[in-house]
């Protein structure tokens, strides 16, 4: 009696990790437009896989290894105490908390303080369930399957998450901090984000990932962001997962007309860590801010993937993105700006910074500009060094010498970003964050 063999795979084969759920996935009940979408998208990643260094976008960040990554079974999770989530929250705790444990919500440990009529905070999945119609007019419509394989993935397997819908005129004053915990408990954790920001109104949103139980795992999340007319929103995503942690994360956001988004985003954990941050600014008089801060040691790999589409004309555009390295640690930056033919008067700048602490820390950055307008004004740059002897020796000449020069010189490196950030109380938290870093990675 033989044995059949699976046939090897063809090197021109995708390769195609977590088939069962996946699989499972595609066929779970649902209302017909999200089955739809479902099946579009496990369609979508069996056809491509994971990407592999002859991908353009993914030539520096190797993730072929998630295939041969053991990732476990699915088990039921520990229960996690409050007292665990406290050292990831930033700020104050006043406003409203959400917490995401392995990509489904979990109300007992989530704070929803009462709202203004016409704001909602809640379960994504319960916002499906109920049947709520902004839910099915945005969801997936612009983080679709086709624009990496990881949405792809996470639109085939998602469980949960949060949806948050601000009707006209709404202002949340206070931040909403969304907080996404992985246990290690599944394979796979893929929360997603739906935020519906309406016309003139404005909100601040904190997007924190972190682990706890020091187990490797896999978090694959997906945010979408809408922006009414006039509607003006501050996104803040902090990476600090564990050291054996994969992170892929997509944020996508879309802007109508006099819309305001400002993003900040800070990566301090996992051993592989991938954003990609998209922009598609739909309408006239748009502005969008973006800054980012990484800090890599050991031989973590921070790779950040940014594009801002500007669309229509009178649109503003900045990005500044900075990382600091040591060890055997490696930085991607890849940021492209694309001017539409109709979009003129168009002013975009971009720039990425780089100072590297150790002679084996490695930075691959190509800021990239395609501009198919005449008028515009539109700049990028890039660069990597190491620290600036001359600022060194002045620092030496007052009376300021070795690692204490070096931490004076790095934090004003990195404070120029941080300083970004608007509300007092999470960037002073953040600060407090990036100091602990460098003095670990300064030693």
């Amino acid at each position: 009696m033989t044995t059949a063999t699976r046939p090897a795979r063809s090197p021109n084969e995708p390769l195609v990790p977590f088939a069962e759920l996946v699989a499972e996935g595609a066929r779970a009940g649902a209302p017909a437009w999200l089955a739809t979408f479902r099946r579009g998208s496990a369609e979508r990643f069996t056809a491509v896989g994971l990407p592999t260094s002859k991908d353009e976008d993914w030539r520096f960040t190797p993730v072929q290894g998630l295939a041969r990554e053991n990732l476990g079974v699915v088990r039921r999770p520990a229960p996690v105490a409050p007292e665990a989530l406290k050292p990831f929250l930033l700020g104050s705790e006043r406003g409203a908390l959400v917490v995401v444990i392995d990509g489904r919500f979990e109300a007992s440990l989530s704070h929803l303080p009462v709202l203004p009529t016409g704001a909602r905070i809640m379960s994504l999945a319960a916002a499906i369930t109920e049947g709520i119609p902004e839910v099915e007019a945005h969801l997936g419509r612009y983080a679709t399957p086709d624009v990496t394989p990881f949405a792809a993935l996470n639109g085939a397997v998602f469980a949960d998450g949060l949806f948050l819908h601000l009707a006209a005129g709404i202002a949340i004053e206070l931040p909403i901090q969304v907080l996404h915990v992985s246990t290690g408990a599944v394979p796979v954790v893929a929360p997603r984000s739906l935020l519906l920001v309406g016309r003139g109104a404005s909100v601040t949103v904190v997007e924190s990932f972190a682990s706890v139980g020091g187990t490797t795992g896999f978090t694959n999340g997906v945010t979408e962001i809408v922006l009414g007319r006039n509607a003006r929103c501050e996104h803040l995503r902090v990476q600090r997962e564990g050291a054996e942690a994969w992170h892929i994360g997509l944020t996508e956001v879309s802007q109508e007309r006099d819309s305001h988004y400002r993003s900040f985003t800070l990566a301090l954990g996992a051993k592989l860590s991938r954003h990609d941050l998209r922009a598609r600014l739909g309408a006239e008089n748009v502005e969008t801010l973006l800054y980012g801060l990484y800090l890599g040691r050991n031989e973590q790999l921070h790779d950040n993937h940014t594009a801002i589409f500007h669309d229509q004309p009178h649109c503003n555009s900045w990005e500044v993105y900075k990382g600091v390295l040591t060890d055997r640690s490696h930085a991607v930056f890849n940021g492209k700006v694309i001017v539409q033919p109709v979009a003129q008067k168009t002013d975009a700048k971009q720039t990425n910074r780089n100072l590297l602490l150790s002679e084996t820390a490695r930075v691959d950055t190509k800021p990239q500009l395609e501009i198919f307008a005449d008028d515009v004004k539109c700049t990028h740059g890039a660069t990597v060094g190491k620290m600036d002897e001359q600022q060194r020796y002045y620092l030496k000449t007052r009376g300021i010498a070795g690692r204490v020069a070096e931490g004076v010189l790095i934090w004003a490196f990195t404070a120029e970003v941080l300083a970004e950030v608007t509300d007092p109380g999470i960037r002073e938290t953040l600060e407090k964050l990036v100091r602990a870093e460098l003095e670990t990675m300064i030693g």
